[in-house]
Formats: C-alpha cells, sequence, structure tokens
C-alpha cells in the first residue's frame, strides 16, 4: 500500500494531511488525532481527535498555539500512544510542528537539524517565515 503520510518517529508519531487521518488511524492504529488547522469545525471524526489549531493572528497567539500542539505531541507520546498530526497539506503547520517535536524530544539539536531531518521523511514540509520565527522564539538554544 502506498501511503501518502508518513512516520516521523518509528510506530509512534505519524504526519500527513487531513485527507488522510482516516488511513492513518486505522492502519496504524492511531491513538490520537491532533488537528491543527483552524479552519477546521468541530464534529465527529469517527476517531479519538484533538483540535489544537495553529493561530496566524499575533506572535504572542502564534507561539502559544504552536506550543500547546507540540506540548499535546510530546505528552501523547510520553503516554506511550501512537500519535497522528495534521494540518490541511501536511506541510506548513504539520512542519513546524514536526520540527518542534523533534526538539522537544531531543530528536534534533537545532531547529536546521530538525528541518533536515523533517524534509527527508517528508519532502513537502515548508514552514514559513512566520512560523519559523515562533519556533525560534520556543526554541532559543536551538
Amino acid at each position: 500500500m502506498n501511503k501518502t503520510y508518513q512516520e516521523l518517529v518509528k510506530g509512534r508519531i505519524f504526519v500527513g494531511g487531513a485527507a488522510d487521518a482516516q488511513k492513518a488511524f486505522d492502519t496504524e492504529q492511531i491513538d490520537v488525532v491532533i488537528d491543527l488547522r483552524s479552519e477546521a469545525a468541530e464534529g465527529d471524526y469517527g476517531y479519538n481527535r484533538i483540535h489544537s489549531p495553529i493561530m496566524n493572528e499575533s506572535d504572542e497567539q502564534q507561539d502559544e498555539s504552536v506550543k500547546k500542539a507540540i506540548d499535546q505531541v510530546v505528552d501523547a507520546y510520553n503516554e506511550g500512544k501512537k500519535i497522528y498530526f495534521h494540518c490541511a497539506g501536511g506541510s506548513n503547520r504539520a512542519g513546524t510542528v514536526v520540527i518542534g517535536s523533534l526538539l522537544a524530544l531531543g530528536e534534533a539539536d537545532s531547529i536546521q537539524e530538525a528541518e533536515a531531518r523533517a524534509k527527508s521523511v517528508r519532502p513537502i514540509i515548508s514552514v514559513n517565515p512566520q512560523l519559523k520565527e515562533s519556533l525560534q522564539r520556543l526554541f532559543p538554544d536551538a
């Protein structure tokens, strides 16, 4: 089967787009899906979903929303859960959380290293400058 989502941490953390959430949930036996879309409506998605929108309004709100999403991934990982997270297409907001999660889990020492690893796993990742600035504020030593 050709997967259009990727495995970030072997058997535990998966990343992709919104269209692949159900397939990843079913195929990988995901415990929690973290939806990063601010434009996503609440509703019955057929899986355990946490809505953790990444905000684009002000630096403070954006930093807070990015930190919250990263913390949710790391907390679920530390609880032994399998996680799938996504934004709409799985490149910008999801890429931001990939980079932050790798840093928070100690899987990378710098934003550049985390971004290179993220792109090696999911080549379409392309984080916009505003979200990179959030990562730099959240991980000032990275």
